[in-house]
């Protein structure tokens, strides 16, 4: 089992996008994942259709009402299981920030619940703002994933998000395993040639040696509610989610529920534009 919290202190960098697209990849690999929105926006629940018409029946209701996580669960067919965001998840700081626990509060509630089951894969989709929710997802975790669209001001976006995780440390006792994700990647692009080579130097191997390739695919399927195996299973976008998850299966952070079953292919590193473009 492995709860896996997306998170970047910086907006429109592929989060939900990415959250949206490991579910999708975790279900085709036989798994059924669970999904958290504990964003606000609540994007995610909107692109899974998921109906919710009372805060109650999100996430919210768990923290305002003390509701049993499991109660929240919907189904959210290719992508696994889903439990819902609602706008008043807004109020998250001011309601609960001064709260005993507060920060421990989901981590609790997983293991309570007996949520963190071996071939369990949970993904947190988080909110761009360091708050009483990230946190929440950041100390539930096992892998901080964190997006980077090749942009400086995504790049230093993770760069705070490092900093985050190292004052984490004193609170934790351990150093939190990362991965930082580079997406909307271009290798014809100057500054995305830059960014590759910053974030080497930055993050080192904690850098995935996947990146997700600018594609319209990606881009477009949220619009009509689908992942992108759903709707363009034969897309750069699909393969290159795919090949995250055998990135994360081969590092230990997911279980491969296909172990028993043939082998599928594995990204070639030797041929991964992180090999290519070196830092100077």
């Amino acid at each position: 089992m492995t709860v896996i919290t997306v998170f970047n202190q910086k907006g429109g960098v592929g989060k939900t996008t990415t959250s949206l697209n490991l579910a999708a990849a975790l279900k085709r690999h036989e798994q059924q994942p669970l999904l958290i929105d504990l964003d606000p926006q609540a994007h995610l629940t909107h692109i899974a259709n998921i109906p919710v018409n009372s805060s109650k029946e999100s996430v919210f209701g768990f923290y305002q009402n003390n509701q049993p996580l499991a109660t929240l669960i919907q189904d959210a067919g290719g992508l696994g299981c889903l439990i819902p965001s609602h706008l008043e998840l807004a109020k998250a700081d001011t309601l609960f920030g001064k709260s005993y626990n507060i920060v421990t509060r989901l981590a609790t509630g997983l293991r309570a619940e007996g949520l963190q089951q071996a071939q369990k894969t949970v993904v947190i989709d988080c909110s761009p703002m360091l708050g009483v929710l990230s946190l929440n997802a950041l100390f539930a975790c096992d892998l901080a994933l964190i997006p980077i669209s090749t942009d400086f001001l995504a790049l230093n976006g993770a760069l705070q998000v490092a900093k985050t995780l190292k004052a984490l440390e004193q609170v934790l006792k351990r150093r939190l395993p990362r991965r930082f994700l580079l997406t909307r990647f271009d290798k014809r692009r100057k500054m995305t040639r830059q960014i590759l080579a910053q974030a080497q130097a930055q993050f080192g191997d904690d850098l995935c040696h996947t990146t997700i390739a600018e594609n319209v695919s990606v881009a477009e399927s949220p619009a009509l509610h689908k992942d992108i195996f759903a709707h363009a299973p034969n897309s750069r976008g699909a393969h290159d989610y795919e090949l995250l998850l055998d990135e994360l299966i081969d590092a230990g952070f997911v279980a491969n529920s296909r172990a028993q079953q043939t082998e599928t292919p594995r990204i070639d590193y030797t041929q991964s534009p992180r090999l290519v473009y070196t830092a100077r």
